[in-house]
């Protein structure tokens, strides 16, 4: 799964990364991104990239209370064109959450020990995600959306046996595509990312509370 990630990059660096042409240029360092929380994601509109900040939990447009979405923080790659809750979103509402890492918990015994993972280049990249418009009966609306897990792959599976899907530059545009309805081309896009290109390290444990959000929260133990 994914439960927590990191986003530190300069809005400038983001912005020449995903192509965005417009947007707001004031971002601050996140250390500690938790379930509920707004984040950063990239949407195709009107054949543009644009960043957008959704809520961290997908809310099905037929939900009677946006309380679900403290379930709906990961969708699995195996069953997200099927289950009612993703399958609309996953045909017609993609898009990009933008990260420069993410923690996971290794199991010690009774123990969990919070690991970093980030990319060897240094770059901000992509989580495959989708996203949902939900509005209440009083007409309020609220934005939100779900991150895609699939198999670890070598580098995390010591780790955890799921990961975020991480998607390569050379597919972001097919992801973010509207037009794009092919079911199987798109599913085949939802594939560990090569272990190569990762690397990861163990840190301190304070990152398990959300409140801790700061740079010490990614250094080596």
């Amino acid at each position: 799964m994914c439960g927590r990630f990191v986003l530190i990059s300069p809005f400038t660096l983001i912005a020449e990364e995903f192509r965005i042409r417009d947007g707001n240029g004031d971002l601050n360092p996140r250390y500690n991104i938790a379930p509920g929380q707004e984040i950063l994601a990239v949407l195709c509109e009107e054949g543009a990239n644009r960043l957008a900040r959704l809520r961290w939990g997908l809310i099905p447009s037929w939900a009677d209370d946006p309380s679900i979405g403290s379930r709906m923080i990961n969708a699995r790659a195996e069953t997200v064109a099927q289950k009612p809750s993703f399958r609309s979103a996953f045909d017609k509402r993609r898009c990009l959450i933008v990260a420069d890492g993410f923690y996971e918990w290794r199991r010690e015994g009774k123990r969990k020990s919070p690991v970093y993972v980030s990319m060897k280049s240094q770059k901000p990249f992509a989580f495959a995600g989708l996203y949902e418009i939900w509005h209440s009966p009083e007409g309020h609306e609220i934005r939100s959306c779900t991150i895609i897990t699939t198999e670890a792959n070598n580098l995390l599976r010591p780790v955890h046996d799921r990961m975020p899907v991480i998607l390569p530059k050379e597919d972001e545009d097919r992801w973010l595509d509207p037009a794009a309805r092919d079911k199987n081309r798109l599913l085949a896009l939802l594939r560990p990312y090569p272990a190569g290109k990762m690397r990861a390290h163990d840190v301190s444990p304070r990152v398990n509370t959300p409140a801790n959000d700061s740079p010490d929260n990614i250094k080596p133990l």
